[in-house]
């Protein structure tokens, strides 16, 4: 069951319990563009099903327009850097205060806006142990700095603190396979540690189960099968800080063309 917690800033976070005892690893599932919607509530429950303390945290608590219109996708609200930097700072300074959370344990999975945000932390603190980017954080205006987000994608990766998960799909209209590329290449030519996956025929928004035109059963199972090994290799100590791994998989089409993939509802 989700509980739901105040902070002195004013942000909501949201948590989930799972029925374990003693403290646990914690992750944190960010919401998309639409803000805190059903389906992040419902990933943080999930994560507590698989025995993880499920967060969700409100990085537009600062937005007073039209929430029903921002759950729709028809107003945006775009995230600072520096303001995200310290909602993290306060969400995780609240669940090390829990009994339930192991503090050297710590996760975080950004979705398509929020993708970058973990690595975003993740190049300044060492408070996480490991971050995802699920379908997010390397399309085009990530690689370019701009007054709300002033580190490049590039930067962020130079300066990672754990190792990365990108998942992402081959008919996605916003992310191209060429930038998924450079978001590899980016890891290896600064010896940071990866895992990526790309998954064949799966648009923007695959992992999405609330919206059926996107949603992809198949790819969103492997991608959590991925998502649960990844953090129980991290979380367990299978991740060495010493060493430097790169494992990329994709699953594209020899005829690739991404002006041919399109917005899906």
């Amino acid at each position: 069951m989700l509980e739901e917690h105040r902070m002195a800033s004013g942000m909501s976070v949201w948590i989930a319990r799972p029925e374990a005892d003693g403290p646990r690893p914690a992750v944190m599932w960010l919401h998309e563009r639409y803000g805190v919607v059903q389906h992040p509530k419902d990933m943080a429950e999930r994560l507590a099903d698989a025995g993880y303390v499920g967060v969700c945290p409100d990085l537009f608590h600062r937005f007073d327009g039209d929430r029903e219109a921002l759950a729709r996708g028809e107003a945006r609200v775009e995230i600072r850097d520096d303001e995200a930097v310290a909602d993290f700072d306060e969400a995780i300074a609240f669940l090390r205060g829990l009994d339930c959370v192991r503090d050297d344990a710590i996760g975080i999975i950004g979705v398509c806006q929020t993708g970058r945000q973990p690595m975003l932390y993740a190049a300044q603190r060492n408070d996480a142990a490991a971050v995802v980017a699920l379908y997010g954080g390397v399309d085009g205006p990530n690689w370019r700095p701009t007054p709300e987000q002033p580190a490049p994608a590039s930067e962020l990766i130079a300066a990672l603190n754990c190792p990365v998960l990108g998942l992402f799909g081959e008919a996605d209209h916003i992310i191209s396979v060429e930038s998924i590329r450079a978001f590899r290449d980016a890891f290896e030519r600064t010896g940071k540690s990866y895992r990526i996956r790309v998954y064949p025929d799966a648009p923007h928004g695959w992992f999405n189960d609330t919206m059926p035109g996107r949603y992809r059963p198949d790819s969103t199972a492997a991608a959590w099968g991925e998502i649960l090994a990844f953090f129980e290799a991290v979380f367990g100590g299978g991740w060495r800080r010493g060493r430097v791994v790169w494992d990329f998989a994709s699953d594209v089409s020899p005829d690739y063309d991404y002006a041919k993939n399109v917005r899906l509802e």
